[in-house]
């Protein structure tokens, strides 16, 4: 089995609605996005023979599923109150509603879904949200 390895990296706040600690207040992370994929097989057309994929074609792929991320307020759809949306949006602040709480383990699970989406056999995704912690996520 082959295995790829690609990261980006996006820089982004977010909070934790209903979370009893520090994580509760608006806070950012350089978030740090491992991608693996895998295949058992080499490509054997001439431009991309003995590889899996073209690195640069995975590198984009992962650079714009996560950049999309970049420099924004990340919210758990229906934590804020409409004023403070309102209030946000008036001042021009990016901000990103999602399905989800936005945890670690919650953003492993949706890139990995995501790159998947995009034709690639994706075997984990691992987000770090600091140099040193990070959650994984794989189907195995």
């Amino acid at each position: 089995m082959y295995t790829l390895v690609s990261e980006h990296s996006f820089d982004a706040a977010h909070f934790l609605h209903g979370y009893n600690g520090k994580c509760s207040n608006i806070h950012g992370h350089r978030w740090r996005v491992v991608v693996e994929i895998y295949s058992e097989n080499l490509k054997t057309d001439e431009h991309t023979r003995g590889m899996v994929v073209d690195f640069d074609e995975l590198k984009e792929t992962v650079k714009n599923v996560v950049d999309i991320f970049d420099h924004s307020l990340i919210i758990e759809k229906d934590t804020l109150m409409p004023k403070t949306l309102e209030a946000l949006t008036e001042e021009g602040i990016r901000m990103i509603e999602l399905e989800f709480r936005t945890t670690a383990e919650n953003f492993a699970k949706y890139f990995y879904d995501v790159i998947s989406d995009r034709g690639y056999k994706v075997k984990r995704v691992s987000v770090y949200e600091t140099p040193n912690n990070c959650a994984t996520y794989c189907e195995d």
